[in-house]
């Protein structure tokens, strides 16, 4: 059977969880460098589609494809252990702790960054001819992009801020639902099928994805974009992060160890516990 019922993957999210905050800091950085750099490579082919076709549905159609890559290779983003290592705590797996869980995502987070950083350097000398000429099509999309979520949140204060905050709950809601769901099978076609998607949901309804912006950000600045580091960093990469992790931790993988791992007893007390493992239609 390639499909795993949903009291199993809980408790593949917790192991999961647990390995996370004990792998070493090589491993760890490798694993985050590397998905960063993969993903920051399916924005900038998404953007591409997008600019090319005029169509940003058929970008989004395409963007998991970087998503899908990374997760089957074994790397590791930042909005993944946001969900899946506290659960390791909460389950109080032995030797887990709060600065275990800290350790890891702060690796993940300089990973992800350096990957990301390298992926937009790379593109931002493709797009400009090793930065002699100005940026092409897709480079100024690029950079527009990062004005207008950056300043564009900016100019709307405290409702443009949490607009940024709400759309990184969702983002993250979606995409840790992705790495979830490719928990589900044991194929590779079934893994691919559940990730993408959740994660066509979240890029086609531009939700913000704190890696994924340290891809365009950094990338827009790069290309001209009239926008700060300091903009970048207060109006969307910090909120975004906080966003990403009460999404993750709050909509999938609290609710999931609530009900799959944590299950009630049934208020038929003559019901055996294997009928629970039946989802709902």
């Amino acid at each position: 059977m390639s499909y795993v019922a949903p009291q199993e993957f809980a408790t593949k999210m917790i192991d999961a969880g647990e390995s996370k905050v004990f792998m070493s800091t090589k491993d760890t950085l490798i694993r985050a460098y590397m998905a960063g750099a993969i993903l920051a490579l399916a924005a900038a082919f998404a953007v591409t589609i997008t600019v090319n076709t005029g169509e940003p549905l058929i970008g989004a159609l395409l963007f998991p494809v970087g998503f899908c890559l990374l997760y089957l290779m074994g790397f590791d983003l930042l909005t993944g252990v946001f969900t899946l290592a506290p659960l390791a705590l909460i389950a109080k797996r032995p030797g887990v702790t709060i600065g275990g869980i800290l350790r890891n995502w702060g690796l993940v987070f300089v990973g992800n960054f350096a990957g990301a950083l390298t992926t937009a350097v790379f593109m931002a000398i493709i797009f400009t001819m090793g930065f002699s000429q100005e940026p092409n099509a897709v480079g100024q999309k690029i950079g527009s992009i990062g004005e207008s979520r950056t300043l564009g949140y900016a100019a709307a204060g405290a409702a443009g801020m949490l607009t940024l905050f709400i759309r990184a709950v969702m983002c993250n809601w979606m995409v840790s639902t992705g790495v979830v769901a490719a928990m589900m099978s044991n194929s590779v076609s079934g893994k691919v099928i559940a990730m993408w998607m959740p994660i066509l949901v979240f890029f086609y309804l531009g939700f913000e994805h704190s890696i994924v912006n340290m891809y365009l950000f950094p990338s827009g600045i790069m290309l001209g974009g009239q926008f700060t580091w300091m903009d970048y960093f207060l109006w969307n990469e910090i909120p975004t992060v906080a966003g990403n992790l009460v999404g993750g931790i709050t909509f999938v993988g609290g609710m999931i160890y609530a009900t799959h791992y944590k299950t009630s007893p049934s208020r038929n007390s003559t019901e055996k516990p294997a009928t629970r493992l039946v989802a709902a239609e």
